[in-house]
């Protein structure tokens, strides 16, 4: 870190203790974690849970998910370019086959391949919050939840609401989208519809992006049922992606969308919520963009699934309990046609000691797969009220991941499945320390996971041979987080100062530093500050300082910040990405945009 650079860091902090008075309300108090069967407030979870509430993303300078996410310690996304068109999601230093996404708590997993993930992520605009669940989940969603999970939890309404946005900013970059609210006489509505595009800031790295969202209510009078209807089209090029080769012009076109209904049955002590869903991903991918005939993989991967999740309160505590069932279909040149069948029953109970201070959770998945098995995943989860704003807890389980269908069977003459892979398995702890206070929020944890027969892509005898996916042997990971945020107000109006630090080390390099595909590029340090402050009754700015250093010995620092100004119904917002130039690489070879700034106008109508 430059000494420039340290000074205005430490400007930040000074003027912050400097101006700091009245704070304002805490609005995590009321935020309730959807994305398990028994409703926890936030306060009282006994994991390690950071909630994206809807004024934080309002107050930052991400215009999607994945640079959303960036600006949280622990969490690891690997961008390839500008607009989200890749992006690969890690968290606690898993693979991205090991984390899963959820929304409105329905499974987003790909078994075709992990990269997908984020091909699911929704439009900002439609979020009303993001649940990060770090540390292995699989006894709460089952398979894929390795080392983590991510909920994005959507708005119920918009009421009678118009909102337009317009951006136009560097390499070509252009955004557009509008979204409606409506409420009926017995059914509501949000609609959303945009388009992100760009000419690219290097040779082959445009792109062409559809966004369609549709959540609407039902029978609000009666029993309501609620849909969500989802389709998302990215187009790409995807100049070194895969390769270091110059002369492959890489190419690729994904397709992801949902359909999912959903109802529930509440009385006093019983909450049923059942739910149908179907889940669909199309990629295709051209080794040569204008050669279709050169090399060209399709995959059609179609995920019909069906799920129940209830809760019973009695004197004995809450139980939870709840069955999932799916069927897979994948159609691919590349990988054949093969289908799965899953079924999963969860259980766990939630009850208390200790007059209330002392709960316990304990918890099992059983899980059966066509091709793996029966796998159980236990796990239990304990806390301890020490007083009213500070709580301590720990959490200890099992969790698991059955190998992708690319891990399996994918083949092309650098690359090769292996149809004898293991599952992988973990065995993982946590404790941790919470402080809720309306002016100042901290937490602190340390975790250690003990994995065996975790998936690599290695050449298994010199460099010349092919990567082929192997189970490497047993691997500790073990880290520390921190993550703190402290409100104030300057002149009346409301600021918020958040630091995050993420420590994480795995052995995983001694055992194939120089041959070994995917596990060179861990977040060793990872440093985020985000500054967001209002001086002016109209006027708001978000800065965001990111500072990383993985296990490659690459380190960079990366400087966001937007500003917003409202007049009336208008918004104008200017939003700067990697203002100091930083040189830098997330995923595989591909080198991030070079400073770049975004301007946008959005309109409002209620």
């Amino acid at each position: 870190m430059t000494r420039i650079k340290l000074i205005t860091l430490a400007g930040i902090l000074m003027s912050t203790l400097m101006y700091a008075q009245e704070t304002p309300s805490q609005q995590l108090d009321s935020v309730t974690i959807t994305s398990t069967r028994i409703d926890i407030p936030f306060r009282e979870n006994s994991r390690t849970i950071t909630v994206v509430t809807s004024e934080d993303i309002k107050n930052s300078a991400a215009v999607n998910v994945a640079d959303l996410l960036q600006q949280f310690a622990g969490v690891d996304i690997r961008r390839r370019g500008t607009g989200g068109s890749q992006a690969d999601l890690y968290i606690r230093g898993g693979g991205f086959d090991q984390t899963l996404l959820l929304i409105d708590g329905i499974k987003m997993d790909d078994a075709q391949t992990g990269h997908h993930t984020m091909n699911a992520a929704l439009p900002i605009e439609v979020i009303e919050r993001i649940e990060i669940i770090k540390g292995p989940a699989a006894r709460i969603f089952g398979q894929n939840a390795f080392t983590g999970a991510i909920n994005i939890v959507t708005k119920n309404n918009l009421k009678d609401t118009v909102s337009t946005n317009i951006e136009t900013g560097s390499f070509g970059q252009f955004n557009a989208s509008v979204t409606v609210g409506g409420e009926l006489e017995n059914s509501s509505h949000i609609v959303h519809a945009g388009k992100v595009t760009s000419e690219g800031y290097r040779l082959n790295s445009d792109y062409d992006n559809t966004n369609l969202f549709l959540k609407s209510t039902f029978n609000k009078t009666k029993q309501p049922i609620e849909m969500i209807a989802t389709f998302f089209e990215r187009k790409f090029g995807a100049q070194n992606f895969y390769t270091t080769n110059p002369t492959f012009n890489e190419y690729e076109e994904t397709q992801n969308s949902l359909l999912a209904f959903t109802t529930k049955f509440n009385s006093a002590k019983l909450k049923i919520q059942p739910r149908v869903y179907w889940k669909r991903n199309q990629d295709m991918f051209l080794l040569r963009r204008n050669e279709p005939n050169f090399f060209r993989n399709f995959h059609i991967t179609d995920k019909i699934g069906a799920e129940a999740n209830a809760s019973y309160t009695s004197k004995a505590g809450v139980t939870g309990f709840g069955v999932d069932l799916s069927k897979i279909y994948i159609r691919s040149n590349n990988l054949g046609n093969r289908n799965r069948f899953m079924a999963t029953a969860f259980l766990e109970h939630k009850f208390e000691l200790a007059d209330g201070k002392l709960d316990v959770t304990p918890g099992v998945a059983v899980t059966y797969f066509s091709d793996f098995d029966f796998n159980a995943f236990p796990g239990i989860d304990i806390g301890y009220e020490i007083t009213k704003n500070l709580r301590a807890y720990g959490n200890v389980g099992y969790t698991y991941r059955i190998p992708t269908y690319t891990d399996l069977f994918y083949s092309d003459p650098a690359t090769s499945g292996n149809p004898d892979l293991q599952p992988e398995e973990a065995f993982a702890q946590e404790v941790g320390i919470k402080y809720f206070s309306p002016r100042f929020s901290a937490s602190v944890a340390v975790f250690n996971r003990d994995a065996d027969n975790l998936i690599d892509y290695i050449r298994p005898d010199t460099v010349e041979s092919v990567f082929t996916a192997t189970n490497i042997r047993e691997v500790n990971t073990k880290g520390l987080e921190f993550d703190a945020s402290y409100n104030f107000k300057i002149k009346g109006y409301n600021q918020t100062l958040g630091f995050g630090y993420a420590f994480l080390e795995d052995d995983i390099l001694d055992q194939n530093e120089d041959l070994s595909r995917y596990s060179l590029n861990t977040l060793r340090h990872q440093y985020i500050t985000r500054f967001s402050t209002q001086l002016f009754k109209n006027v708001r700015q978000n800065i965001v300082y990111k500072y990383a250093e993985r296990t490659t010995g690459q380190t960079y620092n990366v400087w966001d910040a937007s500003i917003v100004v409202r007049v009336k119904t208008f918004e104008f917002n200017v939003t700067a990405s990697n203002i100091f130039n930083a040189d830098y690489i997330e995923a595989g070879f591909v080198p991030m945009p070079p400073s770049n700034v975004l301007f946008g106008l959005r309109y409002n109508f209620n």
